[in-house]
């Protein structure tokens, strides 16, 4: 979301979609509120600081991490004193193992994404982390049902080893699709709720999704080229986050309906497989209530044709 406001963001998020709102994140606030450094506070055992603007790993947590602590500890304070009655789907989000190790450096240099034990131990580290920070979600909304969303944009690049080294010279080693899929299967099965992966890219790994036992993928309805692969995945069972905001909520929702209509799938099927959402994240668009009002009104539009 935009701003750094978290009290109006989330009264924003209640207000707009109140059928799934979520704990907004404002990277505006910077280090620590941004994809990387709230990932990386998530991590147990494998403190991390900044240097010359980047992430990197550190031999103990000093005041970059305690800066990130303290930003999501306000974040879910203002969550349990506007949300503490809501009863429903509440989703949280984070930074996955593949953009994180894409994009924080090991203590010697060179990202972790170099090293497959250290990716490794990443992944265990950080589904411990967001296994403890899913059952606090629950603990203070004793009523709402968690959903986990990782935000996956590094991980299509990570498969094709299309990740550049520091020098730009070389990209670092393709990851091999069953290994990834066993990586983010580290993190569903830990935090115990279902895991929606997202990934705004063309070549979203649907098969690696499938793989790694999640509930749901998230995508930009804008970048699917190829159907067929959709379909198989929503056919096995696979939820659909579709975006495709910022748009009028009447072409969202004729958007969603033409594509369903394509994979062939009963009309009846799409509101109980299908969520309306924006196409990527709001930071940078200028006014993120009415994308989220547009995103609700494209879901009701689809719910009244069923």
């Amino acid at each position: 979301m935009p701003g750094t406001d978290v009290a109006e963001a989330q009264r924003i998020v209640l207000g707009e979609v109140p059928d799934l709102p979520y704990l907004p994140e404002l990277p505006d606030r910077g280090a620590g509120a941004e994809l990387i450094g709230r990932g990386a506070g998530f991590l147990v055992d494998l403190p991390v600081e900044l240097y010359a603007g980047r992430w990197r790993v550190a031999g103990r947590g000093g005041r970059d991490l305690r800066r990130t602590h303290d930003l999501l500890e306000r974040d879910l304070d203002q969550m349990t004193e506007q949300a503490d009655q809501y009863a429903g789907p509440f989703k949280v989000q984070a930074a996955g193992p593949y953009t994180l190790a894409a994009s924080i450096d090991l203590a010697l240099g060179g990202r972790i994404l170099r090293d497959h034990g250290a990716v490794r131990d990443l992944s265990e580290s950080l589904a411990e982390g967001l296994r403890t920070h899913v059952a606090d979600v629950r603990r203070r909304l004793p009523a709402a049902t968690v959903l986990l969303q990782l935000d996956e944009p590094s991980l299509p690049a990570a498969l094709a080893g299309r990740i550049a080294t520091d020098s730009g010279l070389h990209t670092y080693r393709s990851i091999e699709a069953t290994t990834a899929a066993s990586t983010l299967r580290t993190v569903v099965e830990a935090v115990g709720v279902p895991v929606v992966v997202h990934c705004c890219a063309a070549d979203v790994p649907l098969d690696v999704v499938r793989s790694s036992g999640a509930a749901a993928v998230a995508l930009d309805l804008d970048l699917v080229e190829k159907l067929d692969p959709l379909g198989e995945a929503i056919d096995a069972g696979l939820g659909l986050f579709a975006g495709g905001a910022p748009a009028p909520s009447a072409t969202m929702a004729d958007r969603v309906r033409e594509m369903w209509r394509r994979l062939g799938f009963p009309a009846a099927r799409l509101p109980e497989q299908v969520v309306v959402t924006p196409a990527c994240g709001l930071a940078g668009v200028a006014d993120a209530r009415a994308v989220l009002k547009a995103c609700h009104e494209a879901a009701r539009r689809l719910a009244e044709d069923d």
